[in-house]
């Protein structure tokens, strides 16, 4: 152990993390395969289940396999154990058993911390993550029992009603996008309650941590003259602005389409669901493979953008979509800096939600090329869907996931994984530790456009 932790200092805190949520799909994996976790006379590949482990370290959702009839009782209550383990983060919950047990959190723990959760600042990390995990067990809890009451209905027994209620609770929270229907919430799809409930557990996980906390110390009253941050001002208004666009836009580009016949109200509320759940939680109500090409290319721009930073979901988030929309429209202006809520954000923000950006693009489109040769008989759409929802942790799938070769699988579980840890953590991961230089060079104008 000793020499294992010698060994880690010398990496860099994002590539511990990294290592880390190796530890953790392997972990995931083992879980998931002990004695009694699958229904008798169920046998599962090793991909398959590999592939699994990721899809739940990551709270993806996207799988090979039926979750409702591949896991006993058992095995779907050791599933919802790594989707806290993969919704929460690692350092999260290892930093809450900790303190359980008053283990002294040391300055090494608080740098993980602060990279898990792209904090900028080692103060207050510890206190973070718990009022993490504790609202996030609220949350959790809170709706499962809410819905274990209301979907009784739908059960022959309490103990079904508890299980299903509970999962979705989980499921919805993490934004995982697992299912143990076999048709996701189709069930639900005139059930209105069922569906309200499921968007706000999907959407108070997917908001940003930061943003349940300062909310929490709003309408407490604990602190005087309390303010919200700026973070948290530019992800509600984005986070908003996006749900209501993609409602829309589903809307207009369905009631032509596979919404013809339903009533405004179902087209409504499908509108509105898949573009919460569109954002990393997967969850459907309605057959989205009836959807037109254009609606599947335009949640896949969703899936890219996925959540809020220091949340359950991945993509490039919300925080570097603004970012990079407001220097273009203040560039388009001719103002050299973003001014926005009376603060100015810095030009390190603006380089780094670019660089998400562009290598997010490589990404999506390397994938692209790669399962374009491997899965010759699958349409490109299907292809770019899956992509983005693996990279945007969010599950969605139009029904090729079971029909993607080995190699197919595994470029679907690195996205998974990539999109889980985050792309900064990543790009950190790949430059390794950096070497100030005590000089520079002289500066030059170079020709753009």
């Amino acid at each position: 152990m000793k020499l294992t932790r010698e060994n880690l200092h010398r990496f860099t805190p994002a590539q511990v993390i990294v290592f880390y949520y190796f530890l953790a799909i392997g972990f995931s994996f083992l879980l998931l395969n002990l004695p009694g976790v699958y229904l008798p006379g169920v046998e599962v590949s090793f991909i398959d289940s590999l592939f699994t482990a990721v899809s739940a370290v990551s709270v993806t959702g996207l799988t090979p396999i039926s979750i409702g009839g591949t896991y006993s009782v058992f095995g779907l209550c050791m599933l919802m154990l790594v989707l806290q383990l993969g919704g929460i983060g690692i350092m999260s919950i290892g930093t809450f058993f900790w303190l359980l047990v008053k283990k002294r959190i040391g300055l090494r723990e608080r740098q993980l911390i602060m990279v898990d959760h792209n904090q900028y600042s080692l103060a207050g990390v510890v206190g973070l993550i718990n009022q993490i995990v504790r609202i996030i067990f609220l949350i959790e809890i809170t709706g499962g029992i809410i819905l274990t009451l209301y979907i009784k209905r739908y059960y022959d027994t309490f103990s079904e009603a508890l299980l299903n209620g509970m999962f979705m609770s989980v499921s919805a929270t993490t934004n995982a996008g697992f299912d143990i229907t076999g048709s996701s919430l189709h069930p639900y799809f005139d059930d209105y309650f069922v569906q309200t409930v499921t968007m706000i557990l999907i959407i108070l996980g997917a908001i940003g941590f930061p943003v349940l906390i300062e909310v929490k110390s709003f309408f407490s009253k604990k602190v005087p003259n309390f303010r919200f941050s700026l973070f948290t001002k530019i992800t509600t208004v984005t986070f908003g602005l996006l749900l209501v666009w993609g409602a829309l836009l589903i809307y207009i580009l369905e009631s032509f389409h596979s919404f013809k016949g339903l009533a405004w109200h179902e087209k409504i509320f499908a509108s509105l669901f898949h573009s919460v759940s569109s954002r990393s939680a997967g969850l459907t109500t309605y057959d989205i493979t009836q959807f037109s090409e254009a609606t599947d290319i335009f949640i896949s721009s969703l899936m890219f953008i996925g959540a809020s930073p220091s949340s359950v979901g991945g993509g490039i988030r919300t925080t570097t979509f603004a970012i990079a929309l407001l220097f273009l429209i203040n560039f388009a202006r001719g103002n050299n800096v973003i001014n926005i809520f009376r603060r100015e954000i810095k030009l390190i923000d603006v380089y780094r939600s670019y660089a998400v950006i562009l290598l997010a693009a490589m990404m999506v489109m390397t994938a692209l090329l790669i399962l374009l040769i491997t899965e010759k008989d699958i349409p490109v759409v299907a292809l770019l869907f899956e992509i983005t929802s693996a990279f945007g942790t969010c599950g969605m799938s139009l029904g090729i996931t079971s029909d993607l070769s080995v190699i197919g699988k595994l470029i679907i579980m690195v996205l998974m994984f990539i999109g889980r840890v985050g792309l900064i953590s990543f790009l950190y991961t790949l430059g390794g530790k950096t070497n100030k230089k005590p000089y520079t060079y002289p500066k030059e104008r170079v020709i753009i456009g």
